[in-house]
């Protein structure tokens, strides 16, 4: 039997047994070794909040519609950054082979039968351990960050939000050139962000006073008032980057104040496509690609966000801890 978490109900989480499909033409069977949470997009599937699971997204019109939700409890396998090794290659599957360790998304379970095009050129580059692999997707989403926020030499620019994406996009950022300035809640954050380049680190509330105007905002704690907060923090012409999944009705976010008054450029980064000035050359895959490659070459270094490897067994504690006390993890990963 192989196993997968799912959330049988808002804020319940278990680890359910189910049967392996057998392997199709043209697929390869992965062992997943590290499965990461993320902290964010999927805590809101966790705690019922994500709008999918109340509307309709029509993907041909792209809209939310309101009618029945999309998706209904229980939510099973979601998690959208793991890493493993093939274990089963298809007799018509050419380039991948056994005992290739690889990374994608295929959800929180301990084996997947995927389509081969979907792993083609997932094999891990040198230098990077399955552990760091399971940051790819998180990467992507720090680096697509930084794309839209258009950073160029010498710009200062505010972060908000040191959580694990956060703290990847405070090193992208610097290794694009910026002086990078962050503001988060949590203290052990604000100072694991001055390893990662920061050059300061303030706590929410003062933080605006003393870093206005940047040039840059980029927002990803996806919390309303976090997001007023880095419209305050430019100045007249600003950029703010918009990267958080942000939940509800926009309570905090006054629109009136300085985002009128100072013309603000709002852009919204979301990991399913790329900045749409870049898309001759940039794609998703290039995102995921290139964090990898900025890994193996020693220039990010994920692996020590790692707060807590835990067992899959004990998925169920995990999103407790990430969803009561977010102050004391960084990355959880579930190991299989």
């Amino acid at each position: 039997m192989a196993r997968v978490v799912q959330f049988s109900a808002p804020r319940v989480a278990e680890v359910v047994d189910f049967d392996p499909p057998p392997l199709p033409d043209g697929h390869v069977r992965v062992r997943t070794a590290y499965s990461g949470i993320s902290a964010g997009t999927e805590l809101t599937a966790y705690r019922g909040t994500n709008p999918y699971l109340t509307r309709t997204w029509d993907p041909d019109a792209r809209i939310f519609r309101d009618a029945e939700a999309g998706v209904s409890f229980p939510v099973v396998g979601w998690g959208y950054s793991e890493s493993g090794e093939i274990t089963e290659v298809a007799p018509d599957v050419d380039g991948l082979s056994v005992g290739d360790q690889v990374w994608g998304i295929w959800g929180h379970r301990s084996e997947a039968v995927l389509p081969a095009d979907k792993l083609a050129g997932h094999q891990l580059p040198t230098g990077v351990s399955l552990a760091a692999a399971s940051f790819t997707r998180v990467g992507a989403i720090a680096y697509n960050a930084i794309l839209s926020a258009r950073i160029t030499l010498g710009d200062v620019v505010a972060i908000y939000g040191q959580g694990v994406i956060g703290l990847l996009a405070t090193r992208l950022a610097t290794l694009s050139g910026a002086q990078v300035v962050t503001v988060d809640a949590v203290e052990s954050r604000r100072e694991e962000s001055l390893k990662y380049g920061a050059a300061a680190s303030f706590a929410p509330g003062t933080a605006v006073e003393q870093i206005h105007p940047v040039d840059t905002a980029i927002e990803l704690s996806g919390v309303y008032p976090a997001l007023h907060e880095a419209t305050r923090s430019v100045g007249v012409g600003g950029r703010v980057v918009a990267s958080g999944f942000y939940q509800g009705d926009g309570t905090g976010l006054r629109l009136g104040e300085e985002f009128h008054h100072n013309r603000v450029e709002l852009i919204s980064s979301q990991i399913g496509g790329v900045p749409p000035e870049l898309a001759n050359r940039w794609s998703v895959d290039r995102l995921q690609r290139g964090f990898l490659e900025l890994v193996g070459r020693g220039a990010v270094d994920p692996e020590p966000l790692i707060t807590h490897r835990v067992p899959v067994e004990d998925a169920a504690d995990a999103y407790v801890l990430l969803d009561t006390r977010p102050g004391d993890a960084l990355q959880v990963v579930l190991e299989f």
